[in-house]
């Protein structure tokens, strides 16, 4: 066992993705970004959270993503090894105009978050057909 397995909040030994704050641990979910031919598919893994634990706004062409995660196991337990982000977590994202932002829909399952960023019909591909 190394030092991180027994001090996992040392800043040698936490994730990239977050971030010792006054209030307290700040991490930065996992994202995958999916395109499809009508729409962006944004999905975050998000282990833990509820549904009203995220909020989501759009504006000024950027998305943003807010919410907290609670501890797992009350405050006697001693974690050997902790990979999992706790505390409060922020992504921020450029939207493009080829996105119709008044159709974003959001959708939570089995920790995870799915936003769905439809494109603009101009943006959608078509096919054109050929008379002869």
């Amino acid at each position: 066992m190394n030092s991180c397995d027994t001090h996992p909040t040392k800043a040698s030994c936490r994730s990239m993705t977050t971030e010792q704050t006054r209030s307290g641990t700040l991490y930065t979910p996992r994202v995958d970004i999916v395109e499809q031919a009508e729409q962006l598919l944004l999905i975050a893994d998000l282990p833990g959270v509820r549904a009203a634990d995220v909020e989501i706004k759009y504006e000024k062409g950027e998305l943003a993503i807010h919410g907290h995660v609670a501890e797992r196991l009350s405050d006697q337990s001693r974690f050997v090894r902790r990979e999992y982000g706790v505390g409060d977590f922020h992504r921020t994202f450029q939207i493009g105009e080829g996105i119709d932002t008044q159709q974003i829909e959001a959708e939570m399952r089995d920790g995870v978050l799915t936003v769905a960023l439809p494109k603009t019909p101009q943006l959608r591909p078509r096919t054109i057909k050929v008379s002869g």
